[in-house]
């Protein structure tokens, strides 16, 4: 299973529609995590054009996101992987042992918020943030994530740039 990670595009400030290398990077992928802060429905249904999509709700997040079917925390299976998702994760320092509280099955959480990618494991958890494709801050580059899943592992996982 071929997994695109996305987070915090914040449409339509920095998502005018989807970046030519990020529709390039989607196609023919099994499906689209996005890990909060779309701030509009109609991103989502951009997204759903490649993939179906699973999304939770950042901060920027309004009801019609909620709507769309995005929760606050999720929770899935995925080729047998166990999967976490939350906007955000909280601080930096404590971050793994946190998120090993708040999602303990997990094998993967997937967050969001900081557009700082992040990819660590802790106590054989693996948290991992994409970044953001749109809203670099004080990053070098857009990014997102590729996740790649056989039989309930993790064979790979990569973050990657993306303008």
């Amino acid at each position: 299973m071929r997994i695109a990670v996305l987070s915090d595009t914040h449409s339509p400030r920095h998502w005018k529609g989807c970046p030519p290398a990020v529709a390039k990077a989607l196609e023919g992928v099994d499906l689209i995590l996005h890990a909060g802060d779309v701030c509009l429905a109609e991103t989502l249904d951009e997204l759903a054009a490649f993939a179906p999509v699973q999304a939770v709700r950042g901060n920027n997040d309004g009801p019609d996101i909620a709507a769309w079917g995005a929760p606050e925390t999720l929770e899935v299976e995925l080729a047998g992987l166990r999967v976490a998702m939350v906007h955000d994760s909280g601080p930096r320092t404590g971050r793994g042992p946190r998120l090993h509280r708040l999602f303990p099955e997990a094998d993967l959480v997937v967050f969001g918020h900081s557009h700082i990618p992040w990819d660590e494991v802790h106590d054989a958890q693996r948290a991992f943030n994409p970044g953001s494709p749109t809203d670099r801050r004080r990053q070098p580059e857009g990014t997102m994530g590729e996740l790649l899943v056989e039989d309930g592992v993790l064979v790979s996982a990569r973050i990657f740039p993306v303008t």
